[in-house]
């Protein structure tokens, strides 16, 4: 293995949308955009009911057809933006695009209330055209938000204000955010080239990295606890004028889970915290040398790990390596991946931070933003995004108003990319310090997500409940932040004054409430579905797995999950999960004891 060469990494190239945000077309399309929702409405807008089958499931497809145009436009502004957060230009191109966009679909509105408006027999009576059977996913879809649905008049004021309210307060966090400056033994680091700081073999670097991370956090708090205040309020308005009985309720109606599927997963984690991740810290505690470590050393890598960095070329040999082993034909999905400028790979200033896959439309190929650092971890990033592009790939025959992102499965792929990528990297190596350091990592990452988002879960519901009794200091959030860290983490990590701010940093708490514990949800239905093809019992169980992915957006759990023998409404379903990860702390433990540390 060699060093990673920034040179060597290569940028996505968005020319297969538009050619720059000043291509003549982008106006082209904003017009007929524009034109089709005024069109549209003046044609079907108090006639639904009079239309049959072949007619509602033309206006349908005209609809569809229009909705691809604005998420191109839309999908353009957003991603030219975030290589350059710095470009005031394409930071106020995607505004203005975003505000256009809302702006002309107003005269829509009408669709999903007057459908609503509807008996159920006239749908079911649509639903025997087989053209309009088509869009039965979105039809149920909508009709599942009737009880929540405001009238025409308040919801077109709610989308209206929305880009004054909700998005305003993201937009301004997300460019703060984008524009902070770090600070370590005299040079000046962007969030992306800080956190690497985090990984390094030298203690006290990762001190001052941890130090300087918080006390910018802390600077820019008083910001950031106004933002999030906002942000809460904003949300509880509208859940209470729609009727959702929790925080959470509309974030899980749009799942289609229920409230006390989340609940049950959540009360469950938090069960599982000293099996889990209290166990490990100790664990790493002992292999660091020290009684307790440092909230900034969960992620440190161990004295007797190797150092070994990755450059581009063998991370994209290993991930595609594994993707083919498990099945050819996820591999030939994701090779179109690196055959195309689809991929953004290298950090730089102004670039957002963190790591994404970013779809268009439903028809068109995805985007992957990577900030690559050369690191271990950055090859299971990869795997991640990869799976979520992949998982995109298997659903395009969906239609774009089938296709939405519920994301308790859209990180069913991303997850299970990354699994199968760890297994075969662990499966080359004999039991030594350099498996254990492997498995060690996968561990925190697995803690990282299916333990660590369901603390950030119940730190985001408290916030919120305790909202409604009026602003919450900058202080109250820190003391809720330390007191759900310290739960979920153990006595072997030291939760101290040093970390208290970082829940600033969690940029979920503010652009996507209550996404968190999604992160969570998947992770243990991966580990199950995992279970079940290590035993082998489940026939073609690739061909199965990638005949789910295609159905996700489209078919309930119950369900997808049936060919596989998992019925998510069972409690056990999230032990059996979970016990996964406690499998391979055994492994951990018995490897500890073989090599003597």
């Amino acid at each position: 293995m060699t060093a990673m060469n920034d040179k060597a990494l290569p940028a996505w190239d968005l020319s297969d949308l538009y050619d720059g945000i000043e291509d003549e077309k982008i106006a082209a399309d904003l017009e007929k955009y524009r034109a089709f929702c005024v069109e549209f409405a003046g044609r079907y807008k108090g006639r639904l009911s009079e239309l049959d089958g072949a007619g509602i499931a033309a206006a349908l497809k005209a609809y569809e057809q229009n909705s691809e145009i604005g998420s191109r436009v839309g999908g353009f502004a957003y991603l030219n933006m975030v290589t350059q957060m710095k470009n005031q230009a394409a930071v106020a191109f995607y505004q203005n695009i975003s505000e256009k966009l809302t702006d002309y679909s107003k005269p829509l509105i009408f669709l999903s209330l007057e459908i609503n408006q509807l008996p159920a027999e006239k749908i079911e009576d649509w639903l025997k055209n087989p053209e309009a059977a088509f869009y039965k996913p979105w039809l149920e879809r909508v009709r599942r938000f009737k009880p929540y649905e405001l009238s025409e008049a308040v919801e077109e004021v709610l989308l209206e204000k929305s880009m004054t309210s909700s998005s305003a307060w993201v937009r301004l966090y997300e460019e703060t955010s984008s524009k902070l400056q770090y600070t370590v033994d005299g040079k000046t680091y962007n969030d992306a080239e800080v956190s690497k700081l985090l990984l390094d073999k030298n203690a006290e670097t990762r001190r001052k990295a941890g130090a300087e991370i918080n006390r910018v956090a802390e600077e820019n708090a008083d910001l950031f606890t106004f933002i999030y205040n906002m942000v809460i309020k904003d949300k509880a308005i509208e859940d209470e004028k729609r009727g959702f009985k929790l925080p959470m309720s509309s974030r899980n109606m749009s799942e289609n889970v229920s409230d006390q599927m989340v609940e049950t997963l959540a009360e469950t984690v938090r069960a599982n915290y000293k099996n889990i991740a209290h166990r490990f810290y100790r664990l790493k505690a002992k292999w660091l040398g020290v009684d307790k470590i440092s909230y900034w050393d969960r992620n440190a890598p161990l004295p007797f790990a190797d150092d070994t960095e990755y450059d581009w070329a063998e991370t994209v040999s290993v991930v595609l390596d594994a993707y083919k082993s498990f099945s050819p034909e996820l591999y030939e999905i994701a090779k179109d991946f690196f055959d195309n400028a689809w991929i953004d790979v290298p950090p730089r200033d102004g670039k957002r931070s963190g790591a994404f896959c970013a779809p268009v439309s439903a028809g068109a190929h995805p985007y992957l933003l990577l900030n690559f650092a050369g690191k271990r971890n950055d090859v299971l990033t990869l795997a991640h995004e990869l799976g979520h592009g992949c998982h995109h790939q298997t659903r395009v025959k969906n239609g774009e108003l089938n296709e939405y992102s519920r994301m308790t499965t859209e990180e069913v792929a991303s997850v299970f990319g990354e699994m199968i990528t760890f297994q075969s990297m662990v499966a080359k190596l004999p039991d030594g310090p350099e498996k254990l350091a492997l498995i060690a990592s996968k561990v925190s990452d697995m803690i990282n997500t299916a333990i660590r988002q369901i603390a950030f879960h119940f730190f985001e519901s408290r916030a919120h409940a305790e909202r409604k009794d009026g602003e919450l200091s900058k202080e109250r959030l820190c003391e809720i932040w330390q007191e759900e860290m310290a739960a979920s983490l153990g006595e072997a990590v030291e939760v101290g004054e040093d970390s208290r701010f970082i829940w600033s940093q969690v940029g979920h708490f503010f652009f996507l409430p209550f996404y968190v514990y999604a992160y969570s949800f998947a992770d243990c239905l991966v580990n199950s579905l995992y279970q079940v093809s290590r035993e082998g019992k489940v026939e073609n169980f690739p061909a199965k797995y990638l005949e789910m992915l295609s159905k996700t957006a489209i078919t309930d759990y119950g369900e997808l999950l049936a060919p596989f023998g998992l019925n998510p409404n069972d409690p056990e379903f999230w032990n059996e999960g979970l016990s996964l990860i406690s499998g391979y702390i055994d492994e951990l433990e018995r490897l500890d004891a073989k090599l003597q540390f």
